[in-house]
């Protein structure tokens, strides 16, 4: 067992309480990316001695509204102090706002407005380039995300200059506030339009499984001469039955009997899991 699997829960716990001491939060989506972000930091070349260094890895959180999930695993890495941002979070004249801020210890762009989180990374990958330096650059976009036109512009910019420094992973849960993203807007064929656009495409078939995500970023690294996407099939509300895949806890408040429930429900699973 993969002990970032059992810490996955952990840190769903922590995001839970974040969500309830700051009266809101993206909590579905919090839970569908945990693995990705909690995979992705313990592989990036960066730490709270290296926050400054030019040469760490880039990570942007383009899906910016899930900041919840960034927060607990920022925590775990040593970056943030999990108590402070329970008890700071979306209170007036904070920084742990419901966004990445980037004066915040690890945190390396703001966002707010969907779309824009790749376009930026094109321009931290053709920097290190420019600059002969090793880093690679991650991005985590949600498929509701996928929808704006700035998204494409980049995905284009990133194929024409063959960027191999550049991983960008798709939350690839289905769900968006307004529903599923095929009434919203149909993607059909993720893997034939990055394709299309000169990508490396790799499906992870679940998302929310380490060992998965963990081959998808060695093969990442491993390709040269195209950027890499990986699109993880997740679960939207990952962690309960209370949750999960439910449009409804887009963006969601749990009431007592609702966050004692996902509460049990969270250690019963992680239990179950070092039982195995």
């Amino acid at each position: 067992m993969n002990p970032l699997t059992v810490k996955a829960y952990d840190l769903r716990q922590d995001v839970l309480d974040i969500i309830v001491s700051g009266g809101g939060g993206h909590i579905g989506g919090d839970m569908s990316s945990m693995e990705i972000m909690l995979t992705l930091y313990s592989r990036m070349n960066v730490s709270p001695e290296k926050q400054n260094d030019p040469d760490r890895d880039r990570f942007v959180l383009s899906k910016g509204h899930c900041v919840e999930t960034l927060y607990a695993v920022l925590c775990d890495k040593g970056f943030l102090n999990l108590d402070e941002v329970k008890a700071q979070f979306s209170k007036f004249g904070s920084e742990y706002i419901g966004h990445p801020h980037n004066t915040l210890p690890g945190i390396e762009m703001n966002s707010g407005s969907l779309g824009h989180g790749l376009s930026v990374c094109v321009g931290m990958a053709l920097a290190g380039r420019m600059d002969q330096q090793n880093y690679r650059v991650y991005t985590l976009m949600g498929d509701g995300e996928l929808a704006e036109g700035s998204v494409w512009e980049g995905t284009m910019a990133a194929g024409h200059y063959k960027l191999d420094n550049l991983c960008a992973v798709i939350d690839r849960n289905h769900l968006q506030i307004s529903g599923s993203t095929e009434d919203v807007m149909a993607h059909h064929d993720l893997h034939a339009r990055f394709a299309a656009f000169d990508w490396h495409v790799i499906d992870v078939q679940d998302g929310n499984d380490v060992e998965q995500l963990n081959a998808a970023f060695d093969e990442a690294e491993n390709t040269k001469g195209m950027p890499t996407v990986i699109i993880a099939n997740t679960v939207k509300g990952k962690g309960s039955v209370l949750m999960e895949n439910k449009a409804s806890w887009h963006h969601h408040l749990p009431i007592a009997e609702e966050y004692a429930a996902i509460s049990k429900e969270l250690k019963e699973r992680k239990e179950a899991l070092l039982r195995e």
